[in-house]
């Protein structure tokens, strides 16, 4: 099976408005939904109620990212998104805040009174992302190639063994083992570029 090429940045962003286009959408929260929803967690939100926080920042865009697009002033896509699941988060932690006898409360309002103060939560969001891209693309070309393919590049390139032993162990050639790591490398930046392709800055 051969990876589908990236689209332009811009088209997948247009897509977004499209609120029927499932693949661009499919794509968008495969990335994005477990980004929010951890982050929701570290607030301190239980399982519940960071799922509601994800389908309410989902919506969220589907409603606004029309609004978004035609602004001048509109800045990066991702930083749109940042502070959208940010402020839905602090939404529902208000909610806790107010409820003292609900389980948690008191550590919810130290919470959302420590939002404020965290400094390096929108790049600690970013670094998210990036981690989740990657996992996500690795799944994806994992499934792409054969077993003992994945294993040469995974246990050379990621976990740093000596090629030579590996090609023993799994019964190939060196020379394999460097081919399927170029392999996997160059689908491994195809399909990164084009889960990145949805969250670029620009337009």
């Amino acid at each position: 099976m051969t990876a589908s090429p990236p689209e332009t940045r811009a088209s997948l962003i247009l897509r977004l408005q499209d609120a029927a286009d499932i693949a661009a959408w499919d794509e968008f929260a495969e990335v994005y939904a477990p980004v929010v929803y951890r982050s929701a967690r570290r607030l301190g939100l239980q399982a519940a109620d960071a799922d509601d926080v994800v389908q309410e920042v989902l919506s969220a865009v589907a409603q606004s990212v029309k609004d978004w697009i035609v602004r001048e002033d509109r800045g990066p896509f991702r930083a749109w998104l940042y502070r959208i699941a940010r402020n839905t988060a602090i939404d529902f932690l208000t909610r806790r805040k107010h409820r003292p006898w609900a389980d948690g409360g008191d550590e919810a309002t130290r919470q959302f009174n420590e939002v404020e103060a965290a400094e390096d939560v929108s790049s600690q969001f970013d670094i998210e992302v990036r981690r989740e891209i990657f996992a996500r693309a690795s799944d994806r070309v994992q499934s792409q190639v054969s077993d003992t393919t994945w294993k040469a590049f995974h246990r050379t390139a990621v976990h740093g063994e000596p090629i030579e032993a590996v090609a023993a162990q799994l019964g190939v050639s060196p020379g394999s083992v460097y081919i399927a790591r170029s392999r996997v490398m160059k689908r491994l930046q195809s399909a990164v570029k084009s889960f990145e392709e949805i969250s670029n800055d620009e337009m």
